[in-house]
Protein backbone atom coordinates (compact mmCIF):
# COMPACT_ATOMS: atom_id res chain seq x y z
CA UNK A 1 0.00 0.00 0.00
CA UNK A 2 1.14 3.42 -1.30
CA UNK A 3 2.40 6.30 1.42
CA UNK A 4 -1.00 8.18 0.16
CA UNK A 5 -3.08 5.45 1.11
CA UNK A 6 -2.09 4.44 4.50
CA UNK A 7 -2.10 8.10 5.52
CA UNK A 8 -5.31 9.09 6.89
CA UNK A 9 -7.39 12.11 5.73
CA UNK A 10 -7.77 14.80 8.60
CA UNK A 11 -6.89 18.38 7.64
CA UNK A 12 -6.14 20.31 4.94
CA UNK A 13 -2.14 19.43 4.37
CA UNK A 14 0.50 20.87 2.96
CA UNK A 15 1.56 20.82 -0.68
CA UNK A 16 2.58 17.42 -1.18
CA UNK A 17 5.19 16.55 -4.16
CA UNK A 18 2.42 14.90 -6.35
CA UNK A 19 1.12 18.43 -6.02
CA UNK A 20 -1.77 19.36 -8.66
CA UNK A 21 -1.49 16.16 -9.92
CA UNK A 22 -1.68 13.51 -7.02
CA UNK A 23 -4.73 11.08 -7.18
CA UNK A 24 -7.17 10.10 -4.55
CA UNK A 25 -6.98 6.01 -4.73
CA UNK A 26 -10.07 4.00 -5.59
CA UNK A 27 -9.65 2.46 -2.06
CA UNK A 28 -9.74 5.54 -0.31
CA UNK A 29 -12.54 7.05 -2.29
CA UNK A 30 -14.74 3.73 -1.58
CA UNK A 31 -13.60 4.57 2.46
CA UNK A 32 -14.41 8.04 2.79
CA UNK A 33 -18.31 6.84 1.76
CA UNK A 34 -18.24 5.08 5.09
CA UNK A 35 -17.65 8.48 7.45
CA UNK A 36 -20.45 8.56 9.76
CA UNK A 37 -21.58 12.01 8.80
CA UNK A 38 -21.11 11.72 5.09
CA UNK A 39 -23.44 7.83 4.37
CA UNK A 40 -25.42 8.36 1.87
CA UNK A 41 -28.70 6.04 1.88
CA UNK A 42 -28.61 3.40 -0.20
CA UNK A 43 -31.99 3.06 -2.00
CA UNK A 44 -31.68 2.73 -5.56
CA UNK A 45 -31.79 -0.10 -7.79
CA UNK A 46 -31.15 -1.25 -11.66
CA UNK A 47 -34.90 -0.37 -12.51
CA UNK A 48 -34.75 2.57 -10.36
CA UNK A 49 -31.53 3.95 -12.39
CA UNK A 50 -32.18 2.71 -15.94
CA UNK A 51 -35.72 5.10 -14.81
CA UNK A 52 -33.94 8.28 -13.85
CA UNK A 53 -31.67 7.80 -17.31
CA UNK A 54 -34.73 7.46 -19.26
CA UNK A 55 -36.17 10.57 -17.48
CA UNK A 56 -33.74 12.70 -18.02
CA UNK A 57 -32.81 11.88 -21.76
CA UNK A 58 -36.17 12.03 -22.79
CA UNK A 59 -37.65 15.44 -22.65
CA UNK A 60 -38.78 18.10 -25.42
CA UNK A 61 -35.90 16.48 -27.74
CA UNK A 62 -37.90 13.95 -28.70
CA UNK A 63 -41.34 16.06 -29.98
CA UNK A 64 -39.17 18.47 -30.90
CA UNK A 65 -35.59 17.70 -32.09
CA UNK A 66 -36.91 14.66 -34.25
CA UNK A 67 -38.69 16.70 -36.81
CA UNK A 68 -36.03 20.15 -37.04
CA UNK A 69 -33.66 17.97 -37.79
CA UNK A 70 -35.13 16.11 -40.82
CA UNK A 71 -36.46 19.36 -42.27
CA UNK A 72 -32.94 21.06 -41.55
CA UNK A 73 -30.56 18.55 -42.06
CA UNK A 74 -31.39 15.22 -42.93
CA UNK A 75 -34.71 14.24 -44.49
CA UNK A 76 -36.08 10.95 -43.78
CA UNK A 77 -32.88 9.54 -43.21
CA UNK A 78 -32.83 11.25 -39.64
CA UNK A 79 -33.57 8.23 -38.04
CA UNK A 80 -30.10 6.72 -39.39
CA UNK A 81 -28.32 10.22 -37.63
CA UNK A 82 -30.22 8.98 -33.86
CA UNK A 83 -28.80 5.57 -34.69
CA UNK A 84 -24.89 7.36 -34.59
CA UNK A 85 -25.82 9.69 -31.99
CA UNK A 86 -26.85 6.63 -30.07
CA UNK A 87 -23.42 4.75 -31.27
CA UNK A 88 -21.20 7.77 -29.96
CA UNK A 89 -23.43 7.61 -26.26
CA UNK A 90 -22.78 4.27 -26.23
CA UNK A 91 -18.97 4.13 -26.66
CA UNK A 92 -19.49 7.15 -23.47
CA UNK A 93 -21.55 4.43 -21.51
CA UNK A 94 -19.63 1.75 -21.77
CA UNK A 95 -16.15 3.96 -20.51
CA UNK A 96 -18.86 5.42 -17.40
CA UNK A 97 -19.94 1.53 -17.10
CA UNK A 98 -16.42 0.56 -16.15
CA UNK A 99 -15.63 3.51 -13.76
CA UNK A 100 -19.25 3.68 -12.10
CA UNK A 101 -18.66 -0.48 -11.52
CA UNK A 102 -15.47 0.12 -10.28
CA UNK A 103 -16.02 3.04 -8.40
CA UNK A 104 -19.17 3.44 -7.08
CA UNK A 105 -18.69 6.54 -5.23
CA UNK A 106 -20.93 9.78 -5.95
CA UNK A 107 -19.32 12.52 -7.96
CA UNK A 108 -19.47 10.56 -11.71
CA UNK A 109 -17.02 11.96 -13.80
CA UNK A 110 -15.18 14.20 -11.22
CA UNK A 111 -14.91 11.03 -9.16
CA UNK A 112 -13.49 8.87 -11.95
CA UNK A 113 -11.10 11.86 -12.73
CA UNK A 114 -9.61 12.07 -9.39
CA UNK A 115 -8.55 8.33 -9.06
CA UNK A 116 -7.10 8.33 -12.34
CA UNK A 117 -6.13 11.76 -13.81
CA UNK A 118 -5.20 13.85 -11.12
CA UNK A 119 -6.51 16.22 -8.26
CA UNK A 120 -6.58 19.50 -11.29
CA UNK A 121 -8.07 17.63 -14.10
CA UNK A 122 -10.60 16.12 -11.32
CA UNK A 123 -11.37 19.99 -10.08
CA UNK A 124 -11.56 21.33 -13.93
CA UNK A 125 -14.25 18.38 -14.46
CA UNK A 126 -15.99 18.94 -11.49
CA UNK A 127 -16.32 22.37 -12.08
CA UNK A 128 -17.39 21.83 -15.79
CA UNK A 129 -20.56 19.32 -14.50
CA UNK A 130 -21.43 22.08 -11.99
CA UNK A 131 -21.75 24.20 -14.75
CA UNK A 132 -23.62 22.09 -17.02
CA UNK A 133 -25.94 20.73 -14.79
CA UNK A 134 -27.17 24.05 -13.35
CA UNK A 135 -27.32 25.54 -16.78
CA UNK A 136 -29.19 22.43 -18.12
CA UNK A 137 -31.90 22.45 -15.54
CA UNK A 138 -32.39 25.96 -15.40
CA UNK A 139 -32.89 26.14 -19.34
CA UNK A 140 -34.95 22.62 -18.87
CA UNK A 141 -37.11 24.95 -16.14
CA UNK A 142 -37.57 27.44 -18.40
CA UNK A 143 -39.31 25.04 -21.32
CA UNK A 144 -41.39 23.79 -18.78
CA UNK A 145 -42.65 27.13 -17.67
CA UNK A 146 -43.49 27.90 -21.51
CA UNK A 147 -45.62 24.97 -21.64
CA UNK A 148 -47.46 25.38 -18.56
CA UNK A 149 -48.12 28.98 -19.78
CA UNK A 150 -49.30 28.16 -23.03
CA UNK A 151 -52.09 25.58 -21.43
CA UNK A 152 -52.88 28.46 -18.63
CA UNK A 153 -53.52 30.59 -21.87
CA UNK A 154 -55.72 28.34 -23.60
CA UNK A 155 -57.63 28.22 -19.90
CA UNK A 156 -57.90 31.96 -20.19
CA UNK A 157 -55.26 32.70 -17.31
CA UNK A 158 -52.68 34.89 -17.90
CA UNK A 159 -49.35 35.68 -15.31
CA UNK A 160 -48.63 38.93 -15.56
CA UNK A 161 -46.00 39.79 -18.37
CA UNK A 162 -43.47 40.86 -15.26
CA UNK A 163 -43.40 37.02 -14.14
CA UNK A 164 -43.34 35.19 -17.81
CA UNK A 165 -39.84 35.40 -17.56
CA UNK A 166 -37.18 36.89 -19.75
CA UNK A 167 -37.93 36.38 -23.71
CA UNK A 168 -37.04 38.95 -27.31
CA UNK A 169 -35.36 41.58 -25.16
CA UNK A 170 -38.27 41.73 -22.79
CA UNK A 171 -36.62 41.36 -19.41
CA UNK A 172 -38.91 39.62 -16.43
CA UNK A 173 -38.65 37.32 -13.54
CA UNK A 174 -40.09 33.62 -14.81
CA UNK A 175 -42.23 32.95 -11.74
CA UNK A 176 -43.26 29.27 -12.21
CA UNK A 177 -39.60 28.26 -13.59
CA UNK A 178 -38.64 28.93 -10.10
CA UNK A 179 -41.64 27.39 -8.05
CA UNK A 180 -40.58 24.03 -10.31
CA UNK A 181 -36.82 23.81 -8.93
CA UNK A 182 -37.81 24.81 -5.69
CA UNK A 183 -40.23 22.23 -5.43
CA UNK A 184 -38.42 19.18 -6.84
CA UNK A 185 -35.44 20.61 -4.18
CA UNK A 186 -37.53 20.02 -1.01
CA UNK A 187 -38.32 16.37 -2.87
CA UNK A 188 -34.77 15.64 -3.45
CA UNK A 189 -34.03 16.56 0.16
CA UNK A 190 -36.72 14.07 1.44
CA UNK A 191 -35.16 11.37 -0.24
CA UNK A 192 -33.58 9.34 -2.71
CA UNK A 193 -36.45 6.80 -2.79
CA UNK A 194 -39.18 9.11 -2.57
CA UNK A 195 -37.65 11.07 -5.66
CA UNK A 196 -36.82 7.53 -7.32
CA UNK A 197 -40.75 6.93 -7.77
CA UNK A 198 -41.96 10.84 -8.68
CA UNK A 199 -39.68 9.86 -11.01
CA UNK A 200 -41.32 6.60 -11.87
CA UNK A 201 -44.85 7.72 -12.05
CA UNK A 202 -43.77 10.74 -14.23
CA UNK A 203 -41.80 8.51 -16.62
CA UNK A 204 -44.28 5.92 -17.12
CA UNK A 205 -46.57 9.19 -17.64
CA UNK A 206 -44.40 10.35 -20.60
CA UNK A 207 -43.10 7.06 -22.45
CA UNK A 208 -46.92 5.89 -22.27
CA UNK A 209 -47.40 9.22 -24.55
CA UNK A 210 -44.27 8.29 -26.95
CA UNK A 211 -45.47 5.19 -27.08
CA UNK A 212 -49.10 6.15 -28.18
CA UNK A 213 -47.85 8.43 -30.68
CA UNK A 214 -46.07 5.97 -32.35
CA UNK A 215 -48.49 3.44 -32.42
CA UNK A 216 -51.26 5.95 -33.63
CA UNK A 217 -49.01 8.16 -36.00
CA UNK A 218 -47.93 4.18 -37.46
CA UNK A 219 -51.43 4.42 -39.22
CA UNK A 220 -50.79 8.12 -40.59
CA UNK A 221 -47.83 7.04 -42.44
CA UNK A 222 -47.85 7.36 -46.41
CA UNK A 223 -45.13 5.48 -47.85
CA UNK A 224 -44.11 8.86 -50.37
CA UNK A 225 -43.20 10.69 -47.51
CA UNK A 226 -39.89 8.79 -47.63
CA UNK A 227 -39.11 9.56 -51.21
CA UNK A 228 -36.04 10.03 -51.40
CA UNK A 229 -34.87 8.65 -48.00
CA UNK A 230 -31.53 10.69 -48.45
CA UNK A 231 -32.22 13.80 -49.87
CA UNK A 232 -29.88 15.44 -52.42
CA UNK A 233 -27.17 17.10 -50.70
CA UNK A 234 -27.49 20.66 -49.97
CA UNK A 235 -24.31 23.20 -49.55
CA UNK A 236 -24.43 25.80 -47.03
CA UNK A 237 -22.49 28.94 -46.95
CA UNK A 238 -19.28 28.63 -44.45
CA UNK A 239 -19.63 31.04 -41.10
CA UNK A 240 -17.09 33.46 -40.91
CA UNK A 241 -17.51 34.67 -37.21
CA UNK A 242 -17.68 34.06 -33.86
CA UNK A 243 -20.84 32.14 -34.08
CA UNK A 244 -19.55 29.93 -36.75
CA UNK A 245 -18.63 26.17 -35.61
CA UNK A 246 -15.10 26.02 -34.66
CA UNK A 247 -14.47 23.82 -37.45
CA UNK A 248 -15.17 26.12 -39.99
CA UNK A 249 -13.00 28.95 -38.77
CA UNK A 250 -10.05 25.92 -38.18
CA UNK A 251 -10.29 24.40 -41.36
CA UNK A 252 -12.67 26.50 -43.72
CA UNK A 253 -14.23 24.35 -45.53
CA UNK A 254 -18.52 24.43 -46.62
CA UNK A 255 -21.05 22.40 -44.58
CA UNK A 256 -23.25 20.67 -46.55
CA UNK A 257 -26.95 19.46 -45.36
CA UNK A 258 -28.50 16.12 -46.43
CA UNK A 259 -26.86 13.50 -48.51
CA UNK A 260 -24.62 11.83 -46.62
CA UNK A 261 -22.50 13.74 -45.56
CA UNK A 262 -26.17 15.65 -44.44
CA UNK A 263 -26.47 12.68 -41.43
CA UNK A 264 -23.56 12.97 -39.76
CA UNK A 265 -24.05 16.82 -39.74
CA UNK A 266 -27.62 16.14 -38.43
CA UNK A 267 -26.00 13.39 -35.74
CA UNK A 268 -23.86 16.11 -34.52
CA UNK A 269 -27.28 17.79 -33.62
CA UNK A 270 -29.13 14.61 -32.77
CA UNK A 271 -26.36 13.78 -30.68
CA UNK A 272 -27.86 16.37 -27.60
CA UNK A 273 -31.03 14.75 -27.74
CA UNK A 274 -29.30 12.30 -25.57
CA UNK A 275 -27.55 13.80 -22.88
CA UNK A 276 -28.17 13.16 -19.61
CA UNK A 277 -27.91 9.60 -19.06
CA UNK A 278 -24.22 9.74 -17.87
CA UNK A 279 -25.95 11.33 -14.53
CA UNK A 280 -27.06 8.03 -13.72
CA UNK A 281 -23.60 7.50 -12.94
CA UNK A 282 -23.69 10.09 -9.96
CA UNK A 283 -26.26 7.72 -7.94
CA UNK A 284 -23.52 5.01 -7.58
CA UNK A 285 -22.98 5.46 -4.17
CA UNK A 286 -26.84 5.45 -3.21
CA UNK A 287 -26.79 2.19 -5.20
CA UNK A 288 -27.84 -1.26 -3.19
CA UNK A 289 -25.65 -2.57 -5.52
CA UNK A 290 -23.41 -0.98 -7.60
CA UNK A 291 -21.07 -3.06 -9.57
CA UNK A 292 -24.36 -4.88 -11.14
CA UNK A 293 -26.86 -2.32 -11.09
CA UNK A 294 -25.21 1.19 -12.25
CA UNK A 295 -23.52 -0.02 -15.35
CA UNK A 296 -27.51 -2.06 -16.11
CA UNK A 297 -28.65 1.60 -15.76
CA UNK A 298 -26.56 3.49 -17.93
CA UNK A 299 -26.39 1.01 -20.89
CA UNK A 300 -30.54 0.06 -20.87
CA UNK A 301 -32.04 3.58 -20.31
CA UNK A 302 -29.87 4.46 -23.60
CA UNK A 303 -30.49 1.55 -25.44
CA UNK A 304 -34.68 2.51 -24.31
CA UNK A 305 -34.06 6.20 -25.71
CA UNK A 306 -32.08 4.82 -28.70
CA UNK A 307 -35.07 3.16 -29.81
CA UNK A 308 -37.55 5.40 -29.02
CA UNK A 309 -36.18 8.49 -30.84
CA UNK A 310 -35.69 6.17 -33.89
CA UNK A 311 -39.10 5.07 -33.96
CA UNK A 312 -40.52 8.97 -33.14
CA UNK A 313 -38.04 10.06 -35.80
CA UNK A 314 -39.28 7.36 -38.46
CA UNK A 315 -43.58 8.08 -37.43
CA UNK A 316 -42.88 11.83 -37.85
CA UNK A 317 -40.89 11.80 -41.49
CA UNK A 318 -43.60 9.00 -43.03
CA UNK A 319 -46.77 11.58 -41.60
CA UNK A 320 -45.46 14.88 -43.58
CA UNK A 321 -43.39 15.25 -46.10
CA UNK A 322 -39.86 16.35 -44.44
CA UNK A 323 -39.68 19.80 -46.66
CA UNK A 324 -43.21 20.75 -44.70
CA UNK A 325 -42.62 19.89 -40.88
CA UNK A 326 -42.62 23.08 -38.49
CA UNK A 327 -39.11 23.70 -36.71
CA UNK A 328 -41.19 24.63 -33.10
CA UNK A 329 -43.12 21.67 -32.87
CA UNK A 330 -43.25 19.18 -35.60
CA UNK A 331 -44.74 16.28 -33.95
CA UNK A 332 -47.55 18.19 -32.85
CA UNK A 333 -47.93 20.42 -35.75
CA UNK A 334 -47.88 16.51 -38.12
CA UNK A 335 -50.97 15.60 -35.99
CA UNK A 336 -52.47 18.89 -37.01
CA UNK A 337 -51.79 18.38 -40.46
CA UNK A 338 -53.57 15.01 -40.69
CA UNK A 339 -56.71 15.91 -39.03
CA UNK A 340 -55.98 15.15 -35.79
CA UNK A 341 -55.43 18.10 -33.02
CA UNK A 342 -56.15 15.18 -29.61
CA UNK A 343 -53.06 13.76 -30.50
CA UNK A 344 -51.37 16.68 -31.00
CA UNK A 345 -53.03 18.18 -27.56
CA UNK A 346 -51.40 15.15 -26.08
CA UNK A 347 -47.76 15.45 -27.11
CA UNK A 348 -47.60 19.09 -25.48
CA UNK A 349 -48.74 16.99 -22.64
CA UNK A 350 -46.40 14.39 -22.24
CA UNK A 351 -43.66 17.45 -23.02
CA UNK A 352 -44.91 19.69 -19.80
CA UNK A 353 -44.83 17.11 -17.92
CA UNK A 354 -41.84 14.75 -18.93
CA UNK A 355 -39.51 17.92 -18.25
CA UNK A 356 -40.23 17.84 -14.40
CA UNK A 357 -38.23 14.44 -14.02
CA UNK A 358 -35.50 16.53 -16.56
CA UNK A 359 -35.18 18.83 -14.05
CA UNK A 360 -35.37 16.88 -11.34
CA UNK A 361 -32.40 14.46 -12.09
CA UNK A 362 -30.20 17.49 -13.25
CA UNK A 363 -30.87 18.41 -9.60
CA UNK A 364 -29.71 14.97 -8.19
CA UNK A 365 -26.58 14.88 -10.84
CA UNK A 366 -25.12 18.47 -9.15
CA UNK A 367 -25.54 18.24 -6.02
CA UNK A 368 -23.89 14.59 -5.63
CA UNK A 369 -21.12 16.15 -8.07
CA UNK A 370 -20.92 19.40 -5.35
CA UNK A 371 -21.47 16.81 -2.82
CA UNK A 372 -18.20 14.61 -3.72
CA UNK A 373 -15.99 18.01 -3.67
CA UNK A 374 -17.09 19.11 -0.88
CA UNK A 375 -16.14 15.65 1.02
CA UNK A 376 -12.60 16.26 -0.73
CA UNK A 377 -11.95 19.62 0.85
CA UNK A 378 -12.01 20.97 -2.19
CA UNK A 379 -15.02 23.24 -2.13
CA UNK A 380 -16.24 23.86 2.07
CA UNK A 381 -16.42 21.04 3.78
CA UNK A 382 -19.91 21.91 5.75
CA UNK A 383 -21.66 21.01 2.21
CA UNK A 384 -20.75 17.06 2.37
CA UNK A 385 -23.00 17.20 5.96
CA UNK A 386 -25.80 14.32 5.24
CA UNK A 387 -29.33 14.77 6.63
CA UNK A 388 -29.29 12.45 9.54
CA UNK A 389 -32.75 11.23 8.85
CA UNK A 390 -33.34 11.22 5.24
CA UNK A 391 -29.61 10.03 4.17
CA UNK A 392 -29.39 12.89 1.94
CA UNK A 393 -26.85 15.90 1.35
CA UNK A 394 -29.30 18.31 2.50
CA UNK A 395 -27.01 21.01 2.43
CA UNK A 396 -25.70 20.71 -0.99
CA UNK A 397 -29.17 20.10 -2.32
CA UNK A 398 -30.43 23.18 -0.92
CA UNK A 399 -27.80 25.51 -1.62
CA UNK A 400 -27.67 24.67 -5.55
CA UNK A 401 -31.70 24.61 -5.71
CA UNK A 402 -32.10 28.00 -4.51
CA UNK A 403 -29.20 29.11 -7.18
CA UNK A 404 -30.87 27.51 -9.92
CA UNK A 405 -33.84 28.70 -8.82
CA UNK A 406 -32.69 32.22 -9.63
CA UNK A 407 -30.90 31.40 -12.46
CA UNK A 408 -34.36 29.99 -13.62
CA UNK A 409 -35.96 32.90 -13.39
CA UNK A 410 -33.56 34.96 -15.02
CA UNK A 411 -31.96 32.55 -17.88
CA UNK A 412 -32.53 32.98 -21.17
CA UNK A 413 -32.56 29.59 -23.05
CA UNK A 414 -31.19 31.03 -26.33
CA UNK A 415 -27.86 31.99 -24.86
CA UNK A 416 -26.96 29.04 -22.18
CA UNK A 417 -27.76 26.44 -23.93
CA UNK A 418 -24.88 25.42 -26.18
CA UNK A 419 -22.78 25.13 -23.06
CA UNK A 420 -24.18 22.46 -21.65
CA UNK A 421 -23.91 20.32 -24.54
CA UNK A 422 -19.81 21.51 -24.59
CA UNK A 423 -19.63 20.63 -20.76
CA UNK A 424 -21.02 16.68 -21.59
CA UNK A 425 -18.97 16.57 -24.49
CA UNK A 426 -15.78 17.64 -22.45
CA UNK A 427 -16.89 14.69 -19.58
CA UNK A 428 -16.86 12.15 -22.00
CA UNK A 429 -13.41 13.19 -23.34
CA UNK A 430 -11.76 13.06 -19.95
CA UNK A 431 -14.02 9.32 -18.15
CA UNK A 432 -12.79 7.71 -21.91
CA UNK A 433 -9.08 8.88 -21.42
CA UNK A 434 -9.70 7.84 -17.40
CA UNK A 435 -10.66 4.25 -18.38
CA UNK A 436 -7.18 3.60 -20.65
CA UNK A 437 -5.20 5.36 -17.55
CA UNK A 438 -6.29 3.82 -14.61
CA UNK A 439 -6.47 -0.33 -16.82
CA UNK A 440 -2.38 0.63 -17.17
CA UNK A 441 -1.83 1.74 -13.22
CA UNK A 442 -4.14 -0.31 -11.76
CA UNK A 443 -4.88 -3.31 -13.31
CA UNK A 444 -5.29 -5.30 -10.07
CA UNK A 445 -9.08 -3.60 -9.43
CA UNK A 446 -11.81 -5.78 -9.31
CA UNK A 447 -14.05 -4.11 -12.56
CA UNK A 448 -17.74 -5.75 -12.59
CA UNK A 449 -17.86 -4.39 -15.72
CA UNK A 450 -15.26 -4.29 -18.51
CA UNK A 451 -15.55 -1.94 -21.42
CA UNK A 452 -14.44 -3.54 -24.54
CA UNK A 453 -11.74 -3.33 -26.64
CA UNK A 454 -9.58 -0.78 -24.84
CA UNK A 455 -7.96 1.48 -25.53
CA UNK A 456 -9.71 0.94 -28.92
CA UNK A 457 -13.35 1.63 -27.86
CA UNK A 458 -12.00 4.46 -25.48
CA UNK A 459 -10.10 6.10 -28.10
CA UNK A 460 -12.97 6.00 -30.42
CA UNK A 461 -14.92 7.37 -27.87
CA UNK A 462 -12.35 10.70 -27.37
CA UNK A 463 -12.43 11.20 -31.19
CA UNK A 464 -16.41 11.30 -31.52
CA UNK A 465 -17.05 13.53 -28.80
CA UNK A 466 -14.33 16.00 -30.10
CA UNK A 467 -15.67 15.87 -33.41
CA UNK A 468 -19.05 17.08 -31.99
CA UNK A 469 -16.95 19.67 -29.65
CA UNK A 470 -15.49 20.97 -32.56
CA UNK A 471 -19.31 21.28 -34.38
CA UNK A 472 -20.00 23.89 -31.80
CA UNK A 473 -19.46 27.42 -32.41
CA UNK A 474 -16.28 29.22 -31.40
CA UNK A 475 -18.65 31.58 -28.82
CA UNK A 476 -19.63 28.85 -27.02
CA UNK A 477 -15.81 27.63 -26.82
CA UNK A 478 -15.20 31.11 -25.65
CA UNK A 479 -17.81 31.09 -23.03
CA UNK A 480 -16.62 27.31 -22.13
CA UNK A 481 -12.93 28.63 -21.74
CA UNK A 482 -13.53 31.92 -19.44
CA UNK A 483 -15.64 29.64 -16.97
CA UNK A 484 -12.94 27.14 -17.40
CA UNK A 485 -10.11 29.92 -16.35
CA UNK A 486 -12.28 30.92 -13.21
CA UNK A 487 -12.52 27.60 -12.20
CA UNK A 488 -8.35 27.28 -11.97
CA UNK A 489 -8.74 30.24 -9.92
CA UNK A 490 -10.95 29.14 -7.24
CA UNK A 491 -8.83 25.85 -7.24
CA UNK A 492 -5.62 27.33 -6.42
CA UNK A 493 -7.33 30.03 -4.21
CA UNK A 494 -9.04 27.45 -2.31
CA UNK A 495 -9.41 24.05 -3.45
CA UNK A 496 -5.64 23.12 -3.37
CA UNK A 497 -5.08 24.48 -0.02
CA UNK A 498 -7.79 22.33 1.35
CA UNK A 499 -8.12 18.80 -0.60
CA UNK A 500 -7.58 15.86 2.13
CA UNK A 501 -5.72 13.58 0.02
CA UNK A 502 -2.33 14.11 1.12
Amino acid sequence: MSTSEQQPLGEPRGKSKRGIFRTKSVEQSIRDTEEPEHVLKKSLTAFDLTVFGVGVVIGTGIFVLTGKVAKENAGPSVALAFVLGGIVCGLAALCYAEFASTVPVAGSAYTFSYASLGELPAWIIGWDLILELALGCAVVAVGWSGYIQSLMDNAGWHLPVVLQGTHEGRFGFDLLACILVLVLTAILVLGMKLSSRVTAVVVAIKVTVVLIVIVVGAFFITGSNYDPFIPESQGTTAGSDIQAPLIQLMFGFSPSNFGVMGIFSAAAVVFFAFIGFDIVATAAEETRNPQRDVPRGILGSLAICTLLYVAVSVVVTGMQKYTELSTDAPLADAFKATGHPFWAGLISFGAAVGLTTVCMILLLGQSRVFFAMSRDGLLPRIFSRVHPHYGTPYRSTILLGVVVAVLAGFTSIDVLAELVNIGTLFAFVVVALGVIILRRTRPDLPRAFRTPLVPLVPVLSVLASLWLMLNLTAETWVRFAVWMVVGVVVYFVYGRQHSRVP
